[in-house]
């Protein structure tokens, strides 16, 4: 491998072999090199994952470009993603500098309306060899800026999820059957039943989110009945946070990144390699 991929290939080989690719989201080059660096060590597939506010912070160009670098330096298959983008002017201007996957978020606008949005960003993505995920239903919580209240949240209907690929021609499909954005207040109760409904009326992969604090149990349980990629952001972040403010507590004088930063890519490490034994991603390449 040597360079950066779309996620097509990848999640269709999910999908027929019963395991799912891990997105997690990174924010600068110390995230995407545990990332990276951990995907390799366990040959898994793996997609690089960036808000708006991410893309904003790092610079697309630069997230690309430090993509690049680990896709020709490591031998597995590696994507960046565009994650819960809503102005479709942003997604074409980061696929047209490098951006091989987009998920245009037009969750929030009525059934008509988010067709009508996710068809334009597939139209314009196909013809880079870029590929569009979807999200039909609303999870509830916050990702980014974007917060949803829990009564707010609603779930996929199989039969509307058949019909808006169909007319979208989208790549992937992010599906809400009890999922949520953060952290929960108690175990999660997801729909099994709507997820096996779904399944059956759609054929292209679908897509977690929200799968942060989720028990591992039913994370697996979901990838069984047809989950092919699970989006890991939350997890990520406390670890690598808990871990720096430790380093500071106990070392208050420290003022060098490459030493502080440290304690917290290794914490992030441990999590990484545990989701991606979840996602029954291991040694697939």
């Amino acid at each position: 491998m040597n360079e950066v991929l779309s996620t097509r290939d990848m999640l269709k080989r999910a999908q027929k072999c019963g395991y799912a690719v891990p997105a997690f989201n990174i924010h600068n080059l110390e995230t995407l090199q545990v990332v990276v660096e951990t995907a390799n060590e366990m040959r898994s597939p793996v997609i690089l994952a960036g808000t708006p506010s991410t893309i904003e912070y790092a610079e697309g160009e630069n997230i690309v470009s430090m993509a690049k670098v680990a896709a020709s330096k490591y031998n597995i298959p590696i994507a960046v993603h565009l994650d819960h983008f809503e102005n479709i002017d942003d997604i074409k201007h980061y696929i047209d500098i490098g951006f091989k996957s987009a998920m245009i978020d037009a969750s929030h606008e009525n059934f008509e309306d988010n067709i009508k949005k996710v068809k334009e960003v597939v139209d314009y993505a196909h013809r880079y060899d870029a590929t569009v995920e979807a999200e039909l239903g609303r999870l509830g919580g916050q990702e980014d800026d974007l917060v949803v209240d829990e009564k707010d949240a609603m779930y996929t209907n199989p039969d509307s999820a058949k019909e808006f690929v169909e007319i979208t021609g989208v790549d992937s499909l992010a599906v809400a059957i009890g999922t949520a954005h953060g952290l929960y207040k108690g175990e999660p109760k997801l729909d099994f039943e709507r997820l096996k409904e779904i399944r059956a009326k759609v054929e292209v992969p679908l897509v977690l989110h929200g799968a942060s604090d989720v028990p591992d149990d039913l994370v697996k349980k979901a990838i069984s009945l047809g989950i092919c990629k699970v989006n890991v952001a939350t997890d990520l972040k406390i670890p690598f946070s808990d871990a720096v403010k430790k380093y500071f507590k106990e070392n208050p004088e420290a003022n060098d990144p490459r030493k502080y930063m440290t304690p917290g890519k290794e914490a992030m490490k441990k999590i990484v390699q545990h989701k991606i034994k979840v996602c029954g991603s291991e040694n697939r390449y």
